[in-house]
């Protein structure tokens, strides 16, 4: 979409909610999942300047990791954003009712990351909640959305992650799509990240994910990811048991979030991190980093770089993956994600933390269609695996909370030629 065309639509679209509250989100963005780097999975709310200066939300840590982006190949690969979680403001508004930066963590005020970020061709995320306050006690927008909007267009924001802390929950729908018009009404493409169903979830509201897609472009389900493998095996499985409803909504411009990425902290091994990433990618979800990329070891990068893995993940068919079936017997989890060029991506999980499992299955457990052969490629290991009927058995090798993650293609062999099945 141009920007002749996008601001036009932005002036009917806003013009045509005087009279008519609903319509659909299509503002560009998001076309396939968004990937960078967030400060909350780390860095948390820490603003001690004084005494723990490398760590502190201000205004040199996110330049740094900006660089680090560039240096290290994420860049390269697709990691574009730089989003500065809460704790980022001032306690009060200042005379205009304004938000801004602290001016001692952040003396260049939010313009002068932006420009810094823009500079490097990354872009800006930036954060604040629907309610009185943020989940850490700075001034939310409440009250101050129109303005909020207007604010991060100023500082030439391109993505909003919208919380959802302290606000009535009666108050949620009607808030984030109110955030929404504002956005839109500024004529800045901004990336909208809502907290919308997961508030609604914990009420026992059930969302309404279609209805979310119309006004946001990636939406939180669940409770904050720690670093940790309990963490991560309660957030798939939460997916798991909604996937239908999940998958429904997903799709180029609005996706579900699992939350962010843990990979290269302390809290997964390196079979875990590739569970993770993988299955993340089947997901169709955003990938935003939540490490200290300062200290991401290099095996932990290998797996945030799998450019095989990424390419899943962005498929531009923007389909969401789902559980195919769950062996409890073996522990093992089949998940099945439809990608464009009528290939797919599988995944086998083992969900034992003990051992390797040598795993025998076939194509058509994962409800491949019949009546053909199919090349299979090992996306971690990055090479042919073999070439399969869908009825022929073959088995996988699965590290203990490990994955396998393959990319199948139809092909076309001779009737003699051998296949690769048991």
């Amino acid at each position: 979409m141009d920007t002749i065309t996008l601001q036009l639509f932005t002036v009917l679209s806003v013009t045509s909610l005087l009279s008519q509250r609903v319509y659909g989100l299509e503002n560009g963005l998001a076309r396939t999942p968004p990937m960078g780097w967030l400060s909350w999975g780390t860095f948390r709310c820490k603003i001690d300047c004084v005494n723990d200066p490398k760590n502190c939300l201000r205004e040199e840590l996110f330049k740094e990791m900006a660089d680090i982006l560039i240096a290290d190949g994420y860049y390269d690969v697709g990691y574009e954003y730089v989003n500065i979680d809460d704790c980022w403001m001032s306690r009060k508004r200042d005379q205009h009712q304004r938000l801004f930066p602290d001016p001692e963590r952040f003396p260049n005020g939010m313009q002068g990351i932006a420009n810094y970020v823009h500079d490097h061709d990354l872009k800006l995320g930036i954060y604040n909640t629907f309610g009185k306050t943020t989940c850490m006690g700075y001034p939310g927008s409440q009250g101050f959305l129109e303005i909020d909007a207007k604010t991060f267009a100023e500082w030439e924001v391109d993505m909003l992650k919208m919380d959802g802390c302290f606000t009535p929950v009666e108050l949620i729908p009607d808030g984030y799509m109110d955030m929404h018009r504002y956005l839109n009404a500024t004529g800045r493409q901004i990336l909208y990240s809502c907290s919308w169903p997961f508030y609604e979830k914990l009420t026992q509201k059930m969302p309404d994910y279609n209805n979310i897609a119309k006004y946001c472009n990636m939406w939180r389900n669940s409770m904050d990811i720690e670093d940790s493998w309990n963490s991560i095996l309660w957030i798939v499985d939460d997916f798991a048991n909604n996937q239908d409803a999940h998958a429904e909504a997903a799709g180029p411009g609005h996706f579900n979030d699992p939350d962010m990425l843990v990979i290269g902290g302390s809290g997964l091994n390196v079979a875990q991190s590739e569970a993770q990433f993988g299955l993340w990618a089947i997901l169709a979800a955003p990938l935003l980093m939540g490490n200290d990329l300062r200290k991401v070891k290099s095996e932990f990068r290998d797996v945030l770089l799998n450019v095989e893995v990424i390419a899943v993940d962005q498929d531009p068919l923007g389909k969401m993956g789902k559980r195919i079936f769950k062996d409890s017997w073996h522990g093992v989890d089949g998940w099945l994600r439809e990608l464009s060029n009528q290939e797919f991506a599988i995944l086998y999980f083992n969900r034992n933390p003990r051992g390797k499992k040598l795993f025998k299955t076939s194509l058509k457990k994962m409800s491949l269609p019949s009546n053909h052969t199919y090349d299979l490629r090992d996306l971690f290991l990055k090479k042919h695996f073999g070439h399969f009927k869908v009825e022929e058995e073959f088995q996988v090798t699965l590290p203990a909370n490990g994955v396998k993650m393959f990319k199948a293609s139809s092909c076309s062999l001779p009737n003699n030629y051998k296949h690769d099945g048991l």
